[in-house]
């Protein structure tokens, strides 16, 4: 379960970025509501503890729980659905004594571990009808549950990140090409279907959202884009350094005046722009992109299939997630209510990337370079002992 590893193969660098963007995200969640500073940090302090912990743990020793872990899973979810507290609407949370937690956040790296061992195990029949048809039965179980709190942000996410899962164990370009033909008119018909107003494919207030979006011209759905234009204004008035340094207050102020609500999780970049401005947002970003290239660059040196899925799984959230937030904020995408990874308040979205950064960094532990010295080693004591 947990092996002797060297240090210098330890992703120090992937380290020292997630805990400064994890810092930034302290200081964002304080300037927006100062009495969630201290959930923020023990959210961080365990995160961290939880990340080192499973960094040294052996992934594929973990792997081979995959079907425990997908137990437990559609065991959470179909508690939230039984027993779930309901907040604005829709009932994602388990209350279970003081402790209250969302299990999508924790489904999304269950979901990434368990196939990554299943891609593994059919590499070399993972383009055949019977493969596919499994894989796509054991998404859509979690995928209905999901959907049905509802949580179409978070389906639309788990789907996505199931596709780049797919692409990276080896699925045929020819299949790719097929999906993509059935997929474009399946969106078209679907899209065409939601804004009618008597549609019963999704809630009213997520049609709104949409709607709002394609026709923010129209009165009628002003109220759902009043909080991304605010949000726009917000960051417009942070120009290059942000009021934090230069203590100007002309601009209605995000944190003091509400001027946008949910500022300390589904619009903290708006909080990061007024304060820090294009310097600060930049920062963000540029943080994000390098965790998420960190990722990658560590798949590409994975000992085996499970290990480069693990790794790209992980760094897509973060992209994806990092990428639909931004655009919420900015104004280029419909309000999602998606968290900014790391980031954002939210206890259990952060532990869940810190779960699934730990195991990143024991792939990288178990790197090929690692794997070739260990070898050498073997080979040398053998040699010594003969």
């Amino acid at each position: 379960m947990i092996k002797q590893y060297k240090l210098r193969f330890y992703n120090f660098r992937l380290v020292l970025l997630l805990i400064a963007i994890s810092s930034i995200g302290v200081v964002l969640v304080t300037s927006a509501r100062a009495d969630l500073r201290n959930k923020q940090l023990v959210g961080l302090i365990l995160g961290l503890v939880v990340m080192v912990v499973l960094s040294l743990m052996d992934y594929s020793w973990i792997l081979n729980f995959q079907w425990i872990m997908y137990g437990v899973n559609i065991v959470m979810l179909l508690g939230v659905r039984l027993f779930g507290s309901n907040a604005g609407g829709a009932t994602r949370w388990l209350q279970i004594g003081g402790f209250r937690f969302q299990p999508t956040e924790l489904s999304k790296i269950i979901i990434i571990l368990f196939f990554a061992k299943f891609f593994m195990d059919h590499e070399e029949d993972l383009n055949t009808l019977k493969v596919l048809a499994e894989a796509a039965v054991l998404l859509a179980i979690p995928l209905v549950l999901i959907y049905a709190q509802p949580d179409m942000k978070n389906t639309i996410m788990v789907t996505l990140v199931f596709c780049i899962l797919l692409y990276m164990a080896g699925l045929r370009y020819r299949i790719i090409g097929g999906a993509i033909l059935i997929a474009i008119p399946l969106i078209i018909i679907f899209l065409s279907i939601v804004v009618q107003p008597d549609q019963k494919l999704i809630q009213d207030y997520q049609r709104k959202r949409i709607m709002s979006f394609l026709y923010p011209e129209n009165e009628e759905y002003s109220e759902n884009i009043e909080q991304q234009n605010n949000s726009k204004t917000a960051i417009a008035s942070g120009e290059l350094v942000g009021k934090k340094l230069t203590g100007d207050d002309s601009t209605s102020s995000v944190n003091e005046g509400n001027f946008v609500a949910e500022n300390q999780t589904d619009f903290i970049f708006a909080v990061a722009g007024e304060e820090y401005g294009f310097i600060g947002c930049t920062v963000v970003v540029c943080l994000l992109m390098a965790i998420a290239l960190e990722c990658i660059r560590m798949s590409l040196r994975a000992k085996d299939m499970a290990g480069r899925i693990l790794c790209c799984g992980i760094g897509s959230i973060v992209a994806l997630q990092s990428f639909l937030n931004i655009c919420v904020a900015t104004g280029l995408a419909p309000n999602t209510g998606t968290p900014l990874p790391f980031v954002s308040y939210g206890l259990t979205s952060l532990i869940s990337l810190y779960i699934g950064m730990g195991i990143v960094l024991n792939v990288g532990l178990q790197s090929s370079a690692y794997n070739k010295e260990i070898q050498r080693k073997e080979i040398y004591e053998k040699e010594e002992y003969l």
